[in-house]
């Protein structure tokens, strides 16, 4: 009989996120795999997790794959975490899944913390329809997806990094128009959580003359 591949969210900020469901599937399953060992192993501790961690990340994630298929097939229970938020969410996971699928190994996937839901809610945009975008193009491809984005109806939600954001901010004014109304959320579920709304231009001009940490997430209204 095979395993099972649990997929678990982590907090993505507050500690206190984390789900009973989670901490007890971490503490029963054989291994964990996490995106940054260095990351995961503290928050393991926090809840007295002492579970063997394997690395699986954007860069060994399609080597690996292959080993845990193999330990899968074996009968072990693996859990699969990301440095913070739900897996294959802009993270490591979405081939593993795609394998254990094809494989016909069980897997579940338990609900939890991810950036974009709270980030879309306390935007004050609308949130009935929307498209998440993730992170745009660095380079290749980024003028084209903004192009495309300049006519989408539904709210769009992306992530963005502290360094890239006022780029990204100029560029979405450029595409979108000065008006467009957006949001910007950082450090989501922390101490220092903070929502900047207003026009495109507004929360540009905002973050001109303001020092920005912390992971990011911009919501912009749809046409």
């Amino acid at each position: 009989m095979s395993g099972k591949l649990y997929l678990v969210p982590t907090p993505i900020g507050n500690l206190e996120d984390m789900s009973f469901r989670a901490i007890r599937i971490l503490k029963e399953v054989d291994l964990i795999l996490a995106e940054d060992t260095r990351t995961s192993a503290p928050l393991l501790k926090h809840f007295g997790i002492d579970k063997k961690l394997f690395s699986h990340h954007q860069h060994n994630e399609h080597k690996s794959v292959t080993e845990v298929i193999r330990f899968l097939k074996e009968g072990k229970q693996i859990a699969l975490i990301s440095d913070a938020g739900t897996p294959a969410i802009s993270d490591p996971g979405f081939l593993l899944v795609r394998e254990a699928i094809r494989n016909e190994i069980p897997l579940e996937c338990l609900p939890g913390a991810t950036a974009f839901v709270p980030a879309l809610v306390n935007s004050g945009l609308a949130a009935d329809r929307f498209t998440f975008e993730g992170f745009l193009p660095v380079k290749k491809g980024r003028q084209t997806r903004m192009k495309e984005l300049a006519n989408e109806t539904r709210t769009m939600i992306f992530y963005e990094s502290p360094h890239r954001l006022l780029k990204t901010l100029e560029e979405l004014e450029q595409y979108l128009g000065t008006d467009r109304q957006a949001s910007v959320s950082r450090e989501l579920t922390k101490m220092f959580e903070e929502t900047v709304r207003g026009t495109l231009n507004e929360i540009k001009i905002h973050y001109e003359t303001h020092t920005l940490k912390g992971e990011i997430v911009i919501c912009v209204a749809g046409k």
